[in-house]
């Protein structure tokens, strides 16, 4: 089989196959991304379609986080208290900067918040908080994970909450918000950093569209190999028979067995 492969015809085959296959796989995984974008989008949309809720009817100072409350968008009243850090090496639409997370006292519970206030890329840009008594709106998240980053006065590696717990006086809540508004709008506004979704997995039905491609592509080269080996299949009985015909004993006088010298009796010399 391995013969009738590499003729000319059916490796020109394979060439015609592998750009198929190849074709087959690239339009897979951008069904996969469609189908990737697609989950990511509608989470989006479902995220901020759901209304607010009073951050205190949901949470509680020091109580642990529930995953089921990640980018719910929540609304809080209060004022903004001293103590505001930044978060450097974050990124936001390609550009490097900081992240400017400011402590919030939530009326009601008399708990601090951290505020995740916006992103800056000069640490200057930053300013200082709105005084007064705000209501602000935006997506919870639970805390970040700790970073052995080194930072400078002023910063911490991560939005850590075992740091700032530390750092601010009263009781914390395990979560920080992304702020989307503040009413009144005052002060410096910053670039506001949308609320992450987290995990939206894929779409089934796209992410479906995208196996079937790959299965394609494996047919492909599936076909191709039954192709060979029936051709294989036909050429071998051929094979047989002319092996057989070149290897048939030939007939007649010429089949007959030389005689060694010698070998032919007394003869008679006289």
């Amino acid at each position: 089989m391995l013969r009738t492969a590499l003729t000319p015809r059916f490796l020109g085959l394979l060439g015609v196959v592998l750009v198929v296959a190849v074709a087959f796989v690239l339009l897979g995984r951008w069904q996969l991304g469609v189908a990737e974008s697609t989950a990511h989008r509608e989470a989006v949309e479902e995220a901020r379609s759901r209304t607010p809720v009073a951050l205190t009817s949901v949470l509680r100072p020091h109580e642990r986080f529930p995953g089921e409350l990640s980018s719910r968008p929540v609304t809080a009243t209060g004022s903004y208290t001293d103590g505001q850090v930044l978060v450097p090496d974050r990124r936001l639409a390609g550009r490097p900067g900081s992240w400017v997370v400011t402590p919030f006292v939530v009326d009601g519970s008399g708990g601090t918040i951290a505020v995740l206030r916006g992103f800056v890329e000069d640490a200057v840009a930053a300013g200082a908080p709105p005084p007064g008594r705000l209501t602000l709106r935006g997506g919870l998240a639970p805390g970040e994970s700790p970073t052995r980053t080194p930072v400078g006065p002023g910063e911490i590696g991560s939005v850590d909450l075992s740091i700032l717990v530390n750092t601010w006086p009263g009781d914390l809540y395990n979560g920080f918000v992304f702020l989307e508004a503040e009413d009144p709008a005052a002060g410096t506004q910053l670039t506001k950093v949308p609320t992450p979704v987290g995990d939206t997995g894929i779409r089934w039905r796209n992410a479906a569209y995208a196996v079937q491609w790959w299965i394609f592509a494996g047919f492909a080269l599936w076909l191709w190999w039954r192709m060979v080996r029936d051709e294989s299949r036909r050429e071998a009985p051929a094979d047989r028979a002319r092996t057989g015909a070149a290897g048939t004993p030939p007939s007649g006088a010429d089949a007959a067995t030389p005689v060694r010298a010698g070998d032919n009796g007394p003869r008679d010399d006289a």
